[in-house]
């Protein structure tokens, strides 16, 4: 039988933490962080609510709504960030120069920051703003897990095309440090997987990564 992974009972009890709109006011830097981007539409916060079975993200029909830094506690050492939602049309450019201002201040100081979570529309993948996160995190070695969302909205057939063309193109530009999936928030589609990874950075028991391992590519 295979063990409960313990990234569920912690974001069971996750709580807010604290909103930033600049990067000094963000929690401590230490302990494990893992973040939360996406374009505005493509189900960010709805995800991060599925895979915490907790309602931590603010979900809208309006995109764009996320607009600062959002904080979630998961214990002493372990939160999870929502970052600013991006590309949405009807947000004022100065509010878009900030939000990428300060989003880039976050990713680049970020100490315990240890992988970003990225959620991309499986009907409009690898936008301008995908491949932009895709480049710094080749750039700066950071380990990131694509959420092929609203995968329900695909037959599966084509969903899995998606999912092998998509993985092909990112292997090939910017190499295995990237991991893909399907995912559906609605219909609960990759969440366990989803989880592995998340368990895996945050440094839980079987599902940490050996010291030695975490700077292999």
């Amino acid at each position: 039988m295979q063990p409960k992974n313990p990234i569920i009972g912690l974001c069971q009890q996750a709580t807010f933490l604290i909103s930033a709109a600049k990067v000094d006011q963000c929690p401590e830097d230490f302990g494990h962080e893992v973040a939360f981007a996406g374009r505005s539409n493509a189900g960010k916060s709805s995800a991060l609510n599925t895979l915490t079975h907790a309602s931590l993200a603010r979900t809208s029909k309006t995109p764009g709504r996320t607009q600062l830094l959002n904080f979630f506690k998961l214990d002493e050492e372990r939160r999870l960030v929502d970052l600013p939602g991006y590309g949405y049309a009807k947000v004022p450019i100065p509010l878009k120069l900030h939000w990428q201002k300060h989003l880039e201040a976050y990713l680049g100081s970020r100490e315990c920051l240890r992988g970003l979570m990225l959620m991309m529309d499986i009907r409009k993948p690898l936008t301008e703003f995908d491949i932009l996160m895709l480049d710094w995190t080749a750039a700066s070695e950071m380990p990131m897990h694509i959420l092929l969302t609203k995968a329900d909205k695909l037959a599966f057939g084509a969903a899995k095309t998606v999912l092998l063309e998509v993985r092909k193109e990112i292997q090939a530009r910017w190499g295995d440090r990237v991991s893909i999936q399907l995912f559906s928030a609605p219909k609960r589609i990759g969440i366990e997987d989803a989880q592995a990874v998340l368990a895996e950075w945050m440094q839980l028991g079987e599902f940490a990564v050996p010291d030695d391992e975490e700077t292999e590519a």
